[in-house]
């Protein structure tokens, strides 16, 4: 036993160290000299995401955020020049268009050939006597309102002198409207006056037809100090918040009980395309008329190939391919240099956010 422990062991334990220390030096000395070229390429090669163009029905339907206000009051001008000489109704009183509010006295000119010729003179030769002036010859015009409602103000009085245009009061037509902005993406959408509206109100009356849709350039924050909430209105989720540019309104139809300062939705409708050619608007660069995509090379590996394509209808998410491509032709899915968009709650270069 006492020559197992001093011989023995001690050899053994040599040897293992020795083959420890001949395999780190052919590690450090041997392979680490070896020709680099002869090291395996990798097979692995990152390729772009493709799609394929495909048919699908495409409606342009764009729904904003927007305010019920009363309609503005409608002027009352006078139409002829002369005095105030009777009223017809006082303020307050509720019109019909065209209904008569207050009468306008004219003096009219005479006319200068139906004036009698100077008098002949007297068998003596002295004047005769002049003619006596004629008398003031009168025209009478009533004034009328020019929409129905409510006369809300009137700002002449009796015997009162008026011009031709002059502001004579007011009516307040007594009906509302849906008012709401518009992002920049929504008007290039809405290019064509929208066929259809739909307005709704939260816990109101059921959804209604929206009639006498109308486009400005006015914004909405401008006209009314109320802005809309912005919809997605291209690839890659809800649009950045920005100020409007464009104003829409519709008329609330009669009958229809809403208040003023109440929300409310507009749907807008503005085309529809179907059985039509169409790629997501992540996989092309432009939504409106004109657009560009990338047809990636037969091997995978080379240059994309970027063609230019005319553009439809869009409804956010997707946009019909007029011309310029064919069903079943492949497309880079995202548009070259811009970052594809990421689920909700994930940021680029980084793994879901969350436990």
């Amino acid at each position: 036993m006492r020559i197992l422990r001093r011989v023995v062991f001690p050899i053994i334990w040599l040897l293992i160290f020795s083959i420890i220390a001949a395999a780190l030096v052919k590690l450090a000395f041997i392979d680490g000299l070896a020709d680099e070229g002869q090291l395996p390429e990798p097979q692995a090669r990152v390729q772009a995401p493709v799609i394929e163009a495909g048919r699908a029905t495409v409606t342009n339907t764009v729904d904003l955020a927007g305010t019920v206000q009363s309609d503005p009051a409608v002027p009352v001008r006078a139409t002829a020049a002369g005095k105030v000489v009777f009223f017809f109704v006082e303020k307050g009183a509720t019109v019909g268009a065209g209904a008569p509010l207050f009468q306008v006295r004219s003096e009219v000119a005479p006319d200068p050939a139906a004036q009698a010729p100077a008098p002949a003179s007297g068998a003596d030769g002295e004047d005769a006597a002049p003619p006596a002036a004629p008398a003031p010859v009168y025209a009478f015009t009533d004034v009328l309102a020019p929409a129905a409602g409510t006369l809300d103000t009137l700002s002449v009085l009796l015997n009162q002198e008026v011009g031709v245009g002059d502001q004579a009061g007011t009516i307040a037509p007594g009906t509302f409207s849906i008012t709401g902005s518009l992002s920049t993406a929504q008007q290039f959408r809405l290019m064509g006056k929208p066929a259809t509206a739909t307005g709704s109100i939260a816990n109101g009356p059921a959804p209604f037809a929206c009639q006498d849709v109308q486009l400005s350039n006015k914004t909405a924050t401008e006209g009314t100090g109320t802005g809309a909430a912005a919809i997605p209105g291209g690839p890659g989720g809800p649009a950045p918040a920005e100020t409007g540019t464009g104003q829409v309104s519709c008329a609330v139809p009669a009958g229809t009980t809403v208040f003023p300062g109440l929300g409310a939705t507009i749907t807008l409708t503005a085309g529809e395309a179907k059985d039509v050619v169409t790629l997501p608007l992540t996989a092309v660069k432009g939504s409106v008329q004109n657009g560009v995509v990338w047809i990636p090379s037969a091997d995978g590996a080379g240059v994309p190939e970027e063609r230019k394509v005319l553009l439809g209808l869009n409804d956010g998410n997707v946009v019909e391919i007029v011309s310029g491509l064919d069903e079943g032709q492949q497309v880079l899915e995202f548009v070259p240099g811009v970052d594809a968009p990421m689920p909700d709650g994930q940021m680029a270069g980084f793994g879901p956010m969350g436990g």
